[in-house]
């Protein structure tokens, strides 16, 4: 079966991480971070290392085992780094700009689209095209950026909309194009 629920995860100095009824707690530099697990798996927190243990023998406590493991991994990481997610924005006279903590978004729409970002999620935006998504939950920030990808989510003829920075986006021919190539 899978290797990643029987890691060892070290715990960095500055962190502290507690496991009490049934609910996690990861303590960092950059804030704190709660996760309820099931209690078939045995979370173990003994010389400066987390262990989670997996007795039973079915597949599906097994997966639990190698996800809580992951999520523990992913919450330390998130309160001593933080995670983050850039997005860019590609069209003529797309726009953003901050307004307070909030973003305001033209983005061809008759009226501009403001995000109000959750708490612990900090929006930056780096010239008018650009925008940066970050915080300590990896899920949270992962999420907001899907909520503004979204908003206008890439079209396959002109490539024109919100995407993630990097991301590839595969054009379709029009209809011109099809007609030529038939012809």
């Amino acid at each position: 079966m899978g290797r990643i629920g029987k890691r060892l995860i070290e715990i960095p100095k500055g962190v502290e991480v507690k496991v009490v009824d049934g609910v996690i707690n990861v303590k960092g530099p950059k804030g704190t971070l709660f996760q309820q697990y099931n209690p078939a798996v045995k979370i173990e927190v003994a010389d400066g290392k987390v262990a989670t243990i997996c007795k039973a023998k079915d597949p599906k406590i097994m997966a639990l085992q190698g996800l809580y493991n992951s999520l523990v991994k992913n919450m330390i990481d998130g309160v001593t780094q933080g995670f983050e997610k850039k997005l860019e924005l590609v069209g003529v006279g797309y726009r953003v700009a901050k307004q307070g903590k909030n973003l305001q978004i033209l983005i061809g729409y008759s009226h501009p689209v403001n995000v109000e970002p959750p708490e612990g999620i900090e929006l930056i935006v780096e010239g008018t095209t650009k925008i940066t998504v970050k915080g300590v939950d990896k899920q949270v920030v992962g999420e907001i950026a899907a909520e503004i990808r979204s908003i206008r989510e890439v079209e396959p003829y002109k490539g024109k909309g919100i995407r993630y920075a990097g991301e590839k986006v595969r054009k379709k021919a029009g209809k011109a194009a099809k007609a030529a190539a038939g012809a």
